[in-house]
């Protein structure tokens, strides 16, 4: 099945493999990349509207990767010579169906998770959402920051998510 240069499959794309520098060092499939903890990208986007509120999304339960849970950034794997913010804007447009111009804010090495990785986070103004794509997204809304915080001690999110909003609000 040819989907593009940037994938094998469906499900397992090529990624970069990157050094705790984010050098790049080659291009790997994610699937190896996530079992051998190799090193790789990540780009997020955390969504605000004209309010400060925060846009939450519930991952969808057949996903393989943390699945049913919440989460702050919407994202996904960097594909081979694509940016942070390029990866963010791309993984927006698939998970919400919006497109939107997204600014990258910072990147940290993220050892939570399947694997460790380098994040790159993004943000993005959205007056509206688009329609999620139900394979991805079961559930959204916008919740205030004290909304989220409470979110984030009651409902599971995904390992990154309170580290992404406790590094975005400084």
């Amino acid at each position: 099945m040819s989907v593009g240069p940037a994938r094998l499959s469906v499900v397992d794309e090529l990624v970069e493999r990157v050094d705790a520098a984010d050098r790049v060092l080659g291009v790997v499939s994610r699937r190896q990349a996530v079992r051998e903890n190799w090193l790789h990208r990540i780009g997020v986007t955390v969504c605000r509207d004209e309010h400060a509120r925060y846009l939450v999304h519930r991952r969808a339960d057949q996903l393989s990767r943390f699945p049913g849970h919440y989460e702050l950034g919407i994202g996904g794997a960097a594909g081979v010579g694509e940016s942070y913010e390029q990866a963010a804007a791309r993984e927006l447009a698939e998970e919400l169906g919006m497109s939107a111009p997204v600014r990258f804010r910072f990147k940290f090495l993220n050892r939570r998770g399947l694997s460790p990785h380098w994040l790159g986070v993004c943000d993005a103004e959205l007056s509206q959402t688009g329609t999620p794509d139900p394979g991805e997204v079961s559930w959204h809304g916008w919740l205030t920051e004290p909304e989220l915080r409470r979110a984030l001690g009651q409902w599971t999110f995904t390992p990154d998510s309170q580290e992404i909003f406790d590094r975005y609000r400084h």
